[in-house]
């Protein structure tokens, strides 16, 4: 299977966050759980960090806070989106925190549906990659030749022949 990363990571201060790096936690966790259904039939497994920034680390970089990185890339660039910030509360202090605009919206809180749509376009990528039996299209295994049609076996009777175990598109 491959493997499809979202990592996300926010401020955590005496084991207390900001109310939108909390809220975006549980959309977080949901566009995983939505993704983890869709494209397991596909071959893609989605795999959920969540890593937490401490107080003085938020202080020298305050925008790394409530940060979603898609197969290692800011969320925003899956969407043509930008990064932007806005006064958030207690926790944070003076500091302005994390937003993110997509399509003319600024969210504070990062929607699931965002996450899930770029998690849709980063495994799209994926699955256009070719994998070692489209760069070969007879690459072999114990027993059986794999073409783009299926598994066909090499019976020892017939040595010059194959016979098909399975036609997708009939070309082999």
């Amino acid at each position: 299977m491959t493997d499809l990363t979202i990592a996300w990571q926010r401020l955590v201060d005496a084991g207390q966050t900001c109310p939108r790096c909390g809220d975006t936690g549980s959309e977080v966790r949901t566009a995983a759980a939505t993704l983890t259904a869709a494209l397991a039939p596909l071959g893609i497994t989605v795999r959920l960090t969540e890593a937490t920034i401490n107080l003085a680390q938020f202080e020298q970089a305050p925008l790394e806070s409530n940060r979603i990185l898609v197969a290692g890339r800011p969320l925003e660039d899956w969407l043509g989106g930008a990064t932007g910030q806005s006064p958030c509360c207690d926790v944070c202090g003076p500091n302005d925190c994390r937003t993110i605009t997509v399509d003319d919206t600024t969210y504070e809180t990062v929607p699931a549906g965002l996450i899930t749509r770029a998690g849709l376009l980063a495994a799209a990528e994926l699955l256009a990659q070719p994998s070692p039996s489209h760069d070969d299209p007879t690459h072999e295994t114990a027993g059986t030749t794999e073409t783009c049609c299926g598994p066909t076996a090499e019976p020892t009777d017939l040595p010059s022949r194959s016979l098909p175990l399975a036609s997708k598109a009939g070309c082999c």
